[in-house]
């Protein structure tokens, strides 16, 4: 009988946490939950390089939709709205040199993307997540720079899409 009034009491007691709603959960952080629409606008551009910013927008429109399952909008439109500035682009840094001592000339080379980000929930206009300075290489060989531009700004998109994932 003690056993039975244990056991009912145990089943009760797992019905009544099952059925609670925990506002925590093992998906981790993320966006709000209101955010379903962005729109990554231009990122200012304060570097000699034009193609920057349309590689970086082009690559956080795509990330933004598939890793955040975000719909894209217009700026009036989004719920949440990307925003930047591209503070920094140096190429041309030597890595790595020729072994041969009658040429001078460096096998690899590296370039440095400076960034700053923000971004802004329209609907509760508040600031969702900022950061500024997000720093990333990339190498590459010679005559191949955009290689290491590609590289260095899928490591940009990585550490936004990283931050707009760690928001509770």
């Amino acid at each position: 009988m003690r056993r039975l009034a244990r056991a009912t009491l145990l089943a009760a007691v797992l019905f009544a946490v099952a059925g609670c709603r925990f506002p925590y959960g093992f998906s981790g952080g993320g966006l709000p939950l209101n955010i379903r629409t962005a729109a990554v606008l231009p990122f200012e551009n304060e570097t000699a390089s034009a193609e920057l910013q349309r590689e970086l927008s082009e690559a956080l429109r795509k990330e933004f939709g598939s890793r955040l399952g975000l719909r894209e909008a217009t700026e009036q439109k989004a719920d949440c709205v990307v925003r930047g500035t591209i503070t920094r682009f140096s190429v041309d840094d030597p890595v790595g040199y020729s072994a041969n001592p009658n040429q001078a000339v460096s096998a690899r080379r590296r370039l440095n993307l400076v960034v700053d980000v923000e971004i802004f929930d329209q609907i509760r206009q508040k600031t969702l997540w900022t950061k500024k300075g997000i720093t990333a290489q990339g190498e590459y060989s010679e005559n191949a720079e955009a290689a290491g531009r590609k590289q260095a700004v899928d490591r940009i998109v990585t550490e936004i899409i990283e931050g707009a994932q760690s928001q509770w």
